[in-house]
């Protein structure tokens, strides 16, 4: 009789794992003890696009914990911030907004320009900050995460896993709570301008109360997103999926699983940390970009001509057309 009920059990749970097939790095979790409910390929390098705005949150979160700064503090649009790829918010060279509508605008709208005036006003110069940015990384145990700039434009430099980006998200729950609801604003007001945020899961599933999402054509589609049910809280990390309508499907599988599946994997579940590691692991994030947004197009031979973009920007115009870390 006991033999027959445990294998009825496993044959129920088997039924409720998630369906969507998918080579993509996923992960769900209980972010207040760490537990894991489901991960597939949690630890396979990843360029995280916007989702570094998580970290440049985070460490914007410690500056304000600490009295370095105030939700008051001007935050001053510089040269350098100006010519940051789209999205943006697009203030002119001195314009200024304070701290608190800054870090809205960054999480909600996902605004490039708005990320590097943040890290410049907070660490000094965007080095200093990515600098505290990789510490922090660091202390939270992200062992596998590397940045080298706060908005997360493309970068070979800069790569994450899903693994690393929960301890992230668990850590912004954990430690700064009385921030919680700039992740779950869905709209923000800049002056006369209402910006609509990009995480469309806040309006389409039930008890989604966070994170960000991110996307450059290397990357794909991601999403770190929470939502709280019945007082049970869980947060999904999805990673290179091919649209944000396949993104959030996934995710909301992936949470609505972790319900149903809730009071088996609280008791028997493993941790972030206890999840074991593939012995073997590509040294570099997956690119793909001929996937997502087609091949790079061909150069065409022509002669020069004045640029109306800045020079920085014209540079790297296929970058402000198609990368758009959001």
């Amino acid at each position: 009789m006991l033999r027959r009920a445990f294998f009825s059990l496993v044959a129920g749970l088997a039924l409720l794992a998630p369906s969507i097939a998918t080579a993509s790095p996923a992960l769900v979790f209980e972010p207040y003890n760490g537990t894991v409910f489901y991960s597939e390929d949690p630890d396979a390098l990843w360029f995280p696009a916007s989702l570094t705005k998580l970290m440049t949150a985070y460490v914007a979160f410690e500056a304000l914990r600490n009295g370095e700064v105030t939700l008051d503090t001007k935050v001053i649009c510089s040269k350098n911030a100006s010519i940051q790829a789209p999205t943006k918010l697009g203030l002119p060279v001195g314009g200024s907004i304070d701290l608190d509508m800054a870090l809205q605008v960054m999480i909600v709208k996902s605004a490039n320009d708005v990320a590097m005036m943040v890290a410049e006003t907070v660490g000094g110069s965007e080095e200093a900050f990515v600098e505290r940015m990789n510490k922090a990384a660091k202390k939270l145990g992200m062992t596998r995460t590397h940045y080298d700039n706060p908005n997360g434009l493309p970068d070979e430099r800069q790569y994450t896993t899903a693994r690393d980006l929960a301890r992230l998200a668990r850590a912004l729950i954990i430690e700064f709570p009385e921030h919680a609801d700039m992740f779950a604003e869905k709209y923000v007001k800049v002056g006369d301008k209402t910006l609509r945020g990009h995480n469309g899961m806040l309006r389409t599933f039930s008890g989604a109360d966070g994170m960000k999402t991110g996307f450059i054509c290397d990357s794909g589609f991601n999403i770190v997103v929470s939502a709280t049910r019945e007082g049970r809280k869980l947060v999904a990390v999805v990673l290179g999926e091919p649209s944000t309508r396949v993104r959030n499907a996934r995710a909301a599988e992936l949470l609505e699983n972790g319900y149903k599946r809730y009071f088996w994997k609280s008791l028997f579940g493993t941790s972030l940390d206890g999840l074991a590691m593939k012995a073997s692991l590509s040294d570099e994030p997956a690119h793909l970009r001929s996937v997502i947004c087609g091949p790079r197009p061909k150069k065409r031979r022509h002669r020069a001509r004045k640029s109306s973009l800045t020079p920085k920007a014209a540079e790297f115009p296929s970058i402000i057309r198609t990368a758009a870390a959001h």
